[in-house]
């Protein structure tokens, strides 16, 4: 029984940090993003890259939620 309740335990810790990076993927997506967009925008000397960047992180952030989200509905299965 001590196995079952230390493997909930663990089990909880796990979903705590699937809901953890939800809560960080898409804000991270943007910033970083962001931030390749401006270097690029410095780079080549263009002023759209910013923006393009955000939204490109964008994407990824909502596809890395939908990764984990998946993953997390696949494992209550």
């Amino acid at each position: 029984m001590a196995g079952k309740k230390q493997g909930g335990s663990l089990g909880d810790l796990v979903k705590a940090e699937s809901m953890i990076q939800l809560a960080i993927a898409l804000p991270a997506g943007c910033v970083i993003g962001w931030l390749l967009g401006e270097w690029l925008d410095r780079h080549f000397h263009q002023s759209w890259m910013g923006l393009a960047g955000i939204v490109l992180g964008a994407i990824a952030g909502f596809f890395q939620i939908f990764v984990t989200a998946s993953r997390y509905l696949k494992r209550d299965d």
